[in-house]
């Protein structure tokens, strides 16, 4: 590994290891005011981000990226604007650090309290999407951990002048820059020599591709909070409301295909599919959807294309939707909880109680009824933003918010007490 690699991505964990015990003792009002301040220089530097976003887009375009990576990689105003709207929405929830979890007292006389702590040092891995690096900055403040950036290549001019602008409303309340640190260099031994600082690094949280979390899992020495791909179905149960279920399902597919919380795969109960196939796929072919089907879909329009085994494990990131026709709700939760990433799945029914079967066997993140898996997020969960879907079971599920980037410690008091 290049020498100078090594010292800078050491020297960037040294930092950051001591503004995290600045951050650790911060009180709610000066966290939220380095947020609102960040949220103020988004909005006002917009013609700014816009322009170093437009160098990331020109060299992605012309390296080939697809449609939805590029998507992924765009700031538009409203999309800057939004972002801003997400950190004051983080400024205003509860703060979440010190919060008492439990308090006992034993026959031995100590006082046992559990209280939520920040975890320190969390460093994130991303690809494409520019906002990673607010959100991240944004719920890493909140929760009173410091963090160490490291964006795509590709997104290197947007992600840079997003932490330039976090960093100086950070100088600007009189706190460390180093809270919010970014890699600055696209050199790839950049990040296996981050994954080795486990002296300075407590977590680290990986976004984008199959092939980098899998990469970031195995070469970390650090707990990595992992999120591997959202391969998220629906379900159209037997007695679904024809109109509902065309409605909810074209949002889960089109509405923005290229993120992780879009259908990939749609489940379509034997006994309403011969009524639903052919209005939900003109739907689906006016918005432009490659429809993928098993024998039974095709029976009913032979213009699909045949699904293979490989469809029903793929996470497309694009408008093409895999269809499979199912016999009743327990085929249609054996064959998620099979082929499924443990993300996001939803059910269509009218019955209250197919919905609660189906809420309580499939083995998802996030699990729903009459809704679209695009719910999924922390800001529609009332999370301002989040630093992730979690796939996994520990330490994280789901939208991974301000709770989920804290631990907890014991705080004993006694007087005198000893153990007998």
């Amino acid at each position: 590994m290049n020498n100078d690699i090594l010292s800078y991505v050491t020297e960037l964990g040294r930092a950051a290891r001591a503004a995290s015990r600045v951050l650790a003792n911060l009180c709610a009002d000066a966290k939220n005011a380095v947020l609102n301040a960040t949220a103020d220089a988004l909005e006002r530097e917009i013609d700014y981000l816009t322009a170093e976003n437009t160098r990331d887009l020109a060299a992605a375009r012309a390296a080939g990226l697809s449609p939805a990576l590029i998507d992924r990689l765009t700031l538009t105003p409203e999309r800057i604007r939004a972002t801003a709207a997400g950190v004051r929405t983080v400024a205003t929830l509860p703060d979440p650090v010190g919060r008492v979890l439990d308090q006992r007292t034993r026959p031995s006389g100590i006082t046992i309290t559990k209280v939520r702590v920040p975890i320190g040092v969390i460093a994130i891995i991303y690809e494409a999407r520019p906002n990673v690096t607010i959100d991240a900055a944004s719920l890493c403040l909140k929760s009173g951990n410091a963090v160490i950036l490291r964006g795509g290549s590709e997104a290197l001019h947007s992600n840079a002048a997003l932490a330039r602008l976090f960093q100086q409303a950070l100088v600007q309340n009189k706190l460390p820059a180093a809270a919010v640190q970014f890699v600055d260099t696209p050199d790839r031994t950049a990040v296996d020599a981050l994954l080795r600082m486990e002296q300075y690094v407590d977590l680290v949280i990986p976004r984008g591709g199959k092939s980098l979390i899998r990469k970031v899992a195995e070469t970390s020495r650090i707990p990595v909070l992992k999120h591997y791909e959202g391969i998220c179905h629906t379900y159209i149960a037997k007695d679904a409301d024809i109109d509902k279920a065309i409605k909810v399902c074209l949002n889960a597919k089109v509405q923005r295909p290229g993120v992780c919380n879009a259908m990939e795969t749609l489940l379509i109960d034997s006994a309403i599919a011969p009524r639903i196939i052919p209005p939900l796929f003109a739907a689906f072919r006016a918005a432009h959807v490659e429809l993928r089907g098993c024998p039974r879909v095709k029976a009913i329009d032979p213009n699909v294309r045949d699904a293979t085994e490989e469809d029903w494990r793929t996470e497309y990131l694009d408008l093409i939707l895999s269809v499979k026709i199912v016999d009743g709700v327990d085929e249609a939760i054996a064959f998620i909880n099979e082929y499924g990433s443990h993300h996001s799945d939803a059910i269509i029914t009218e019955s209250p109680h197919i919905g609660a079967h189906f809420l309580q066997h499939v083995d998802s993140a996030t699990v729903y009824v009459n809704a679209s898996t695009r719910f999924t997020d922390g800001g529609e969960f009332g999370m301002g933003c989040e630093m992730g879907i979690s796939t996994d079971k520990l330490h994280a599920r789901g939208p991974v918010g301000l709770e989920e980037l804290t631990t907890y410690k014991y705080m004993i008091r006694g007087d005198g007490s000893i153990r007998t």
